[in-house]
This record gives C-alpha cells, sequence and structure tokens, in this order.
C-alpha cells in the first residue's frame, strides 16, 4: 500500500528562483502551523471537530498556486492549504470552524463545507464525489466563453469508488472539458485501504479507460506537485481537455481526530514521517542556502501573530443569532421580478407538449447564456420532441446530448450556474431522476441557504401514468422533492401555464423542478400566447368557482375534477395549486374558507403525499371553516402498473367520483 517510493524526497529546484522557493516554503508553511494550532484548540474544546491534513499539504498548496486566481478550484476535508494559498481571511476561517455569524456559512455548515466565490472555491459536501461534476461545469462554461481557463477538483483515493467519479471524468472526456481530477491517494478512506477500494495498481490508470492524460507523482514533493501542475494547466489552456493526476502521500491521523489511526501498521506511519512535506523541504532550503535558521525564525513567529489575531478575532465575535425571518429568508435566492405579460395578444391554439417546445425556444432567444443538456436532445430532438430544431438554430453548443449520467449532468449545470450560465437538464421520464437525486436534494437545494450561491437550474421532469409505461416510466415523484427547502417544484395543467411557468422557471435564479404530464403532450389544446411571458411561481389558479366543495388539485387532476364536477352536476371550486413549492396558502385558505368541504386529489401514491401536507395544514389553520373532514383522492400506494386495467385501477378517476357524493352527502 501507498509504496510508490521508499527513498526520501528528492527536489529539483530547476526554473525556481530563490525567492519563488521561499514563496512555496511559506505556503506550505503556514497551513501546517494552523492545523497544529487546532489540534491544541481541540484538546482544550474550542473547536468541535478537525479533519487533518498533516502530511498532505504539498498538494494542496503546490496545485493551488500554479492555477490563476480567477480559476475555480474544488477541495476537501484535507485541504486547508487551498485556503491559505487563496488568502482567504484568517479571521474568518476560524469564525467558520466557530459556526460564527462572520464565517462563511452563517453557523449553518461547519469547516470546510462552504464556498467563497471571491476566492473562486468551492467546498465539499459530505457525500463524496459531487463536486466533480461541478468543476466540470465550470469548464464547461470555459469554453463555452472562449476563456483559456481550467477547474481543478479534488479527490480522495476512496471516492474514486463513487459513481461521480466515474460519471464527472466521463462527460469531461466525452466533451474535452479543460479540468483536472486531481486524486490524493492518502492510502486510507478511515480505515478502509486502497487494496480493498480498487483493483488496479493506481489510480491513474483508469485514465486510459476514460480516454484522458493520466499521472502519478509525489504529492509529498511540492515542487514536483507544482512543476506537474503548471505544465498540465499550460498545455490545457491551449487544447482543453481533462487531466487525472494521481498524488501519492499518506494520512498521518485520523479520518477526523477522534477516529484515531491503531489501524494503521507503525512501519507504515514510520516511513511517511520521513517523508513529511514541510519538514523536507524546509531541509532542503537550508541545505541549499536559500532558508537559514533566524529567517525560519522570523517567518513563523510572524505566522503565530497572525494565527493568533485571526482566533482573538473569532474568539470574541458574538454566536450567532437565532433569526427565523433570516434562516427562512435565505432558503432561496429572492425574486423581485414580477410577472411579465405577453407582448402580443394574439394566441396561438397549441398542445401541451408544443407550448413546451415552444417556451424553449422563446428562452434560448431570450437568454444567450442557457444551456439544454439531455439525452438524446439534440439532432434526434428527445423522445418526445420537445426540443427537435433547437440545435439547428442555436447550436450543438447550446443543445447538448449528453452520456446516460443524471448525477454527473445535474451537477455540470450547478458548475454551470456558477460562472453566470443558466441550464435546464431535462431527464428522459421522470422516474430517472432518482440517478441523479443526490445533486439535487443535497447541492443544489442547499447553496443558497448554506453560503449565498444561487443555483440558476431547471430539471424538466415528464411525469405521470396512462399511457401503459409501467413502474419505471410512469411515476409521479413530486413527493420525493416536496419534502426539500431550496428547491421550487412546478406543475402546469395547461398549454398556456407550461409555457409560461417554464419561461418563470428558467428566468428564476434558484432551482426549478418542472413536472410535465406525458399523457397531456398530445391529447391537450389550449390557447398560448406567442413571445415572451411568465406566470407566477407561488401562485395558485381558480379554474372553476362554486360553493358546494373545494377539490385542490394539479397537473391532470384539474381534468379530472372539471370531468367529474361537470358529471354529477356540483358546483365546485376546483384550486390548480400549479407550483407545488412554495405553496399559495392564501389561495388554499381562500377556497377552504367559500365552500367549507375540501376534497384533495392527486395522481401521486395517496401515503406521503402532497395531499397529506395540505390535509394536515387546513386541518391544523383552517378547521373553524371545515363542515366535513378533509378527504384526499389519489394513485394507489402500489408501483405504477402496466396493463391497460390495472393502470386504470391505480388512477383515482373512478374513487374521486365516489369520494366526492360522499363529500357532498356529509
Amino acid at each position: 500500500m501507498n509504496t510508490l517510493e521508499t527513498a526520501a524526497l528528492t527536489f529539483n529546484r530547476e526554473g525556481y528562483t530563490d525567492q519563488a522557493l521561499l514563496d512555496l516554503y511559506r505556503a506550505i508553511l503556514l497551513p501546517r502551523m494552523i492545523e497544529e494550532k487546532m489540534l491544541i484548540l481541540l484538546r482544550q474544546g474550542k473547536v468541535s471537530k478537525w479533519f487533518s491534513g498533516i502530511g498532505q499539504e504539498a498538494i494542496a498548496v503546490g496545485a493551488t498556486l500554479a492555477l490563476d486566481a480567477d480559476e475555480f478550484v474544488f477541495p476537501l476535508h484535507r485541504n486547508l492549504g487551498v485556503f491559505t494559498s487563496r488568502e482567504v481571511p484568517l479571521d474568518r476561517l476560524f469564525c467558520q470552524w466557530q459556526g460564527k455569524d462572520k464565517g462563511f456559512t452563517k453557523g449553518r455548515d461547519r469547516s470546510f463545507h462552504f464556498g467563497t466565490p471571491e476566492h473562486h472555491i468551492v467546498g465539499m459536501i459530505s457525500h463524496l464525489g459531487p463536486q466533480l461534476s461541478l468543476a466540470g461545469g465550470v469548464a464547461l462554461a470555459h469554453k463555452l466563453s472562449k476563456e483559456k481557463k481550467v477547474s481543478l477538483a479534488f479527490s480522495g483515493e476512496g471516492a474514486t469508488s463513487e459513481g461521480d467519479f466515474h460519471e464527472a471524468l466521463n462527460v469531461a472526456a466525452v466533451w474535452d472539458l479543460p479540468v483536472i481530477f486531481l486524486v490524493e491517494n492518502n492510502g486510507y478512506g478511515l480505515s478502509t485501504t486502497t487494496a480493498e477500494q480498487f483493483k488496479c495498481a493506481q489510480i491513474a490508470d483508469k485514465g486510459i479507460g476514460y480516454g484522458m492524460r493520466s499521472l502519478t507523482i509525489d504529492g509529498n514533493n511540492i515542487l514536483e506537485v507544482h512543476r506537474t501542475m503548471q505544465t498540465i494547466v499550460r498545455e490545457m489552456r491551449e487544447k482543453p481537455e481533462p487531466f487525472l493526476l494521481e498524488c501519492m502521500t499518506f494520512r498521518r491521523r485520523g479520518h477526523e481526530e477522534a477516529s484515531g489511526t491503531k489501524y494503521v501498521p507503525q512501519d507504515l506511519m514510520d516511513h511517511w514521517e520521513k517523508k513529511d512535506p514541510v519538514q523536507r523541504y524546509e531541509e532542503f532550503l537550508l541545505e541549499i542556502g536559500v532558508l537559514q535558521p533566524d529567517l525560519i525564525e522570523e517567518i513563523k513567529k510572524g505566522f503565530k501573530e497572525e494565527i493568533n489575531k485571526g482566533l482573538d478575532i473569532a474568539f470574541n465575535e458574538p454566536p450567532v443569532i437565532a433569526d427565523l425571518s433570516r434562516e427562512l429568508a435565505d432558503v432561496y435566492v429572492p425574486v423581485t421580478e414580477p410577472p411579465k405579460a405577453p407582448v402580443s395578444e394574439e394566441p396561438r391554439e397549441l398542445r401541451f407538449v408544443d407550448a413546451i417546445a415552444d417556451g424553449l425556444s422563446v428562452a434560448m432567444s431570450e437568454f444567450d447564456n442557457l444551456v439544454l443538456m439531455g439525452q438524446d436532445i439534440a439532432g434526434y430532438g428527445g423522445v418526445f420532441k420537445i426540443t427537435e430544431g433547437l440545435m439547428d438554430r442555436f447550436g450543438a453548443d447550446r443543445v447538448r446530448n449528453t452520456p446516460l449520467c443524471e448525477s454527473a449532468i445535474i451537477g455540470i449545470g450547478i458548475g454551470l450556474g456558477l460562472k453566470g450560465y443558466k441550464s435546464m437538464v431535462e431527464m428522459q421520464f421522470a422516474d430517472f431522476v432518482s440517478c441523479g437525486f443526490n445533486q439535487i436534494v443535497n447541492n443544489a437545494a442547499k447553496l443558497h441557504y448554506r453560503w449565498s450561491q444561487g443555483v440558476d437550474l431547471v430539471v424538466r421532469m415528464p411525469t405521470g401514468a396512462g399511457v401503459g409505461a409501467g413502474p419505471f416510466h410512469s411515476q409521479s415523484n413530486e413527493a420525493w422533492f416536496f419534502h426539500t427547502p431550496g428547491l421550487k417544484i412546478v406543475y402546469p395543467s395547461n398549454p398556456h401555464d407550461a409555457k409560461g411557468l417554464l419561461l418563470a422557471a428558467l428566468e428564476d435564479p434558484n432551482p426549478v423542478i418542472y413536472f410535465e404530464h406525458k399523457a397531456l403532450y398530445r391529447s391537450l389544446k389550449g390557447n398560448v400566447p406567442t413571445g415572451y411571458y411568465t406566470e407566477p411561481i407561488g401562485k395558485a389558479a381558480l379554474v372553476r368557482s362554486g360553493a358546494q366543495v373545494s377539490v385542490i388539485t394539479y397537473g391532470s387532476g384539474v381534468h379530472w375534477a372539471v370531468e367529474t364536477t361537470e358529471k354529477l352536476g356540483i358546483n365546485a371550486d376546483i384550486l390548480d395549486l400549479r407550483t407545488l413549492l412554495p405553496l399559495d396558502y392564501e389561495a388554499i385558505a381562500a377556497t377552504v374558507q367559500r365552500t367549507g368541504k375540501v376534497l384533495i386529489l392527486h395522481e401521486a401514491t395517496l401515503t406521503g403525499g402532497v395531499g397529506a401536507e395540505l390535509a394536515a395544514y387546513i386541518s391544523e389553520q383552517l378547521f373553524e371553516y371545515l363542515d366535513a373532514p378533509v378527504m384526499r383522492v389519489a394513485g394507489l400506494d402500489t408501483p405504477v402498473p402496466f396493463a391497460a386495467n390495472l393502470e386504470k385501477m391505480f388512477l383515482p378517476q373512478e374513487r374521486l367520483e365516489t369520494q366526492l357524493r360522499k363529500l357532498i352527502a356529509y
């Protein structure tokens, strides 16, 4: 394990002036001194947790300093040297680790789980791997903008077992993205050895499988890391392509301090202590006369004062104030733009599917920074032909076929947003979004709340049953996302709203999940304004007004409600929610107060559905207006079956009639 070489580090100073060597020494020493101080504070109970990078500093420092200051870096827990090399203020770093308001996440996340756009750093989330495709998104933005820039994403050797690693590298290779995937091979994923993680001799060996260049180097030799990175970056700026760089190193402390290192053989620990990147580099500089003992003391004294000054500021900062209004307000990027009325009063009759296609076409003209991505959406036009012709009009750069990798493409969409682009990702079927679930609910949904980063992303979701497509092409899975703060969910029921809500979603700087019912695509027509207009996200629409009962629904449920109430001669309020997150509680309250009897209808399965939340809200907040129990009608609590008679039983239409009669008679 980790036996790249047994000899002591050998430094080659060719091409480095004395000043450059000293600058690298200062850069590698500072994170080591900060870490040593943090370990003391941890023992004193002044720091809650620490992931040590002692012994790995050469990688973070050498790689970061090889980049331009405006090139994005995506570091991990043990990459303190990225932050110090980018001159992130120490007092803010210390406040971050203390959970203080002056940190980067206002006390909402810990350690290195944050981004600082002004320093072009985007931190990780705890799920290892998703940051790799975000770096790919930034690299795609560089390529689209014709910038001669690269992005850099760190990974541990353990995370190379994750599917996100494969997806990110595969897309980067297929699209020739200028992104460096730097793997710190430090021997252990917590206590799991490399022999238990992968079978190949080196991680760099995987590069050939992706058709990308790769290399293994000594990650403890700062000159080798820095020189190698400079060469790679220089070449990639001229010829955009990805690179897999494996840096051999060792984690000399536990995964985090509480883990300890009892599982590490002592001889292995001794071996890597002899290759300490800071001490060996210091000895080298002393040996060649670039560094003197008194200068070492002077540098250390200055760093110690800087560290203590930052700590004094952090410790004197008051605890973060728990402000409910601020917490709720920061979940979303504020949207102040009012809905945009149609410029033309001349509507056209369009099918539901054509209204969505028209919305995408109008948006591509309106937003020249909008990129569409999805499987088969380019020349083929998508499986439902919604994007047909768009590649011919707007080019293959902006209408992009993707490999089969939902997680990476959503991640690339998030990464594009870091560079000011908008993106739309089409799920071929809403069911397939489970393969990209983590990127949506743990990355996109939380970025603004954590560190004020908007995510200008729309995920289109062809959804719903009624077309005989079976369990994996028919699910209405909106409830999966309904529970996740930070997302917006829209679900139009007619062509007019399909276009207007899609344009609003693409205009919105927050992540929006856009559901479109497949059964409505070619069965429903309606008048749709030409040109650009938006319908307000978060506002329901009253489809019918009546006094006997309120039917609260969305999507296909709107049409079932209209048909059934007309058939039964019921004078009903029919409220089309249109937006599921955030809900229009004002419109919900108004219809309940008008009729006093409420039925909630949706196609998705009953248990845990959106209707359960609506019923709870009405019971808690509007009980005094009710003349009967709140009733729900929904899909069966089964997977969606294939055979027509089984699917008909799954869907709620027949149960809707029974429940309406029961509610009216109550």
